[in-house]
């Protein structure tokens, strides 16, 4: 009876212990298989996002590799923090000099787009998991369809005014989850058209000073319906070039000399700095009040240059040229404290003065596309 009753502890202790045991382990396990479950749910979840031109794109959640294939959206990379996902770019991106120094891998992606066309097997080759491109892209059927065949989700930015520049931040920071970052970006944005506009607001027309925009070349301008004519608008311009007939060539505008000099602007404001020298210095630019006056201005160029149809230093444009063109009203605005603002708050650059005033110049903060 005594050992029966033994046996009997004996064995209940050895259910006991291989019971506790298989917990155990079923705990240990089960904590494993959801962490695998997790980073399963995490690498194949997926969302919809709405582009710039209204596509409904469904793409993976947390995107690692993207390739850039519009500049604005490596810019905004870089201000979002994600530019180390960056794995193919364009040319121009890789000239900004700024970019390259806060994300110098950027230089050495692949460029898979040049001249408008895609190269569809190198940016497969780049394997990524989206890719974002301009407008000229998605209205081009046949580069349309060689990413369809590729299976690569794409997105389109696009935008030709500031609203609209504020709905791609937006759209982007959907895609990368940086919404709160995007949403601070934009009430700064706001802040400065806010700013701007309610001190030019009390100029007469017949008082507004008459500008001339001149985009990468000397006789390539503005026209209504785009971002640099909308900024400019704010900051009290008349810009000479808006509702005047001028050419269409390749999907940029060009006005003649003869109508330029007509226009007899009172400042030249170019983005490209090498295009003052070009036109100071050009005998059939020199009878312009902007020439002789010494009033032919290189906007400023940080990660981009600033006013530019893709540039994401909008704000600071719109500043910077109010207080060129009316210094009396904008004593307030410091542009060395602003610029060292808007760096540090949206890009985590601590700039020092000697940085901020080649910005402010616009010299030798980008590589010349002839280099």
């Amino acid at each position: 009876m005594k050992t029966q009753r033994k046996n009997t502890i004996l064995i209940f202790l050895v259910i006991l212990l291989l019971a506790l045991s298989g917990f155990a382990a079923g705990c240990g396990n089960g904590h494993k298989a959801d962490q695998l479950a997790d980073v399963s749910k995490s690498a194949g979840e997926i969302i919809t996002v709405t582009d710039c031109i209204g596509r409904h794109v469904t793409i993976p959640a947390h995107p690692q590799r993207i390739a850039c294939l519009c500049p604005e959206s490596g810019h905004a990379l870089a201000m979002f923090g994600q530019g180390d996902k960056i794995v193919a770019a364009v040319g121009g991106m890789q000239r900004d000099l700024m970019l390259v120094e806060m994300y110098p891998h950027i230089k050495d992606v692949p460029v898979p787009k040049s001249s408008g066309a895609i190269n569809i097997e190198e940016l497969a080759r780049c394997n990524p998991d989206i890719v974002f491109v301009k407008g000229d892209t998605a209205h081009n059927q046949a580069e349309v369809e060689k990413i369809n065949k590729s299976g690569i989700p794409f997105l389109v930015i696009e935008f030709n005014n500031m609203q609209e520049q504020q709905t791609a931040m937006a759209m982007i920071a959907e895609v990368l989850g940086t919404v709160d970052q995007a949403q601070q970006y934009n009430q700064y944005y706001q802040q400065c058209i806010k700013r701007v506009a309610d001190k030019v607001a009390a100029i007469p027309k017949k008082d507004r000073i008459r500008v001339y925009h001149s985009v990468n070349e000397a006789t390539r301008t503005d026209t209504r319906g785009t971002l640099p004519a909308d900024w400019l608008q704010v900051t009290g311009a008349k810009n000479v070039s808006v509702d005047q007939e001028l050419k269409l060539f390749d999907g940029k505008y060009y006005a003649s000399l003869e109508q330029i000099l007509l226009w007899d602007p009172e400042y030249i404001l170019v983005n490209d700095p090498n295009v003052v020298g070009y036109i100071t210095n050009h005998e059939h630019w020199r009878s312009l009040q902007a020439v002789k006056n010494n009033r032919v201005l290189a906007l400023p160029n940080g990660i981009s240059r600033w006013g530019h149809f893709s540039s994401l230093e909008t704000p600071l444009a719109i500043m910077w040229t109010a207080k060129t063109l009316y210094p009396d009203k904008f004593t307030d605005i410091d542009m060395v404290a602003e610029t060292k603002y808007f760096y540090k708050e949206f890009f985590r650059m601590n700039l020092t003065d000697e940085t901020v005033q080649k910005i402010l110049s616009g010299e030798g903060m980008r590589v010349s596309k002839n280099s």
